[in-house]
């Protein structure tokens, strides 16, 4: 079972950036997907971006298309999401997650990180 584990979250300033990182504890090339899931207190959790292994492709959440970018070193184990022009609104809980079906909705993430908060406030 792999393990997740982001970081790199905090308090930012609107218009700023910030870098999440997602270290796995294997090689994550036998997963279909990796991909980045955030939740704001009081609403659903959600799918911010994700990065396709196979074909090395990614897909955005249109409320993040063009501001954030979905990458992953492979050497590393690693998924970052560079976030830039961050908004107020896009303060939440932000996690890491790998599956072998798809990465577009909860139901079908195999593992989870435990999560790392971002906060965008002046």
């Amino acid at each position: 079972e792999v393990q997740l584990v982001e970081s790199g979250g905090g308090l930012v300033q609107p218009g700023g950036p910030l870098r999440l990182s997602c270290a796995a504890s294997e090689y994550t090339h036998s997963y279909i997907c990796m991909a980045w899931f955030r939740q704001a207190p009081g609403k659903e959790r959600e799918a911010v971006a994700a990065f396709y292994v196979g074909t090395s492709s990614s897909r955005y959440d249109s409320s993040v298309k063009g501001r954030f970018t979905i990458s992953q070193d492979t050497a590393k184990n690693t998924l970052y999401l560079q976030m830039n022009s961050l908004k107020p609104e896009d303060t939440a809980m932000y996690y890491c997650a790998a599956s072998n079906i798809g990465c577009s909705v909860v139901p079908s993430i195999n593992y989870w990180g435990q999560g790392t908060q971002v906060t965008v406030s002046s």
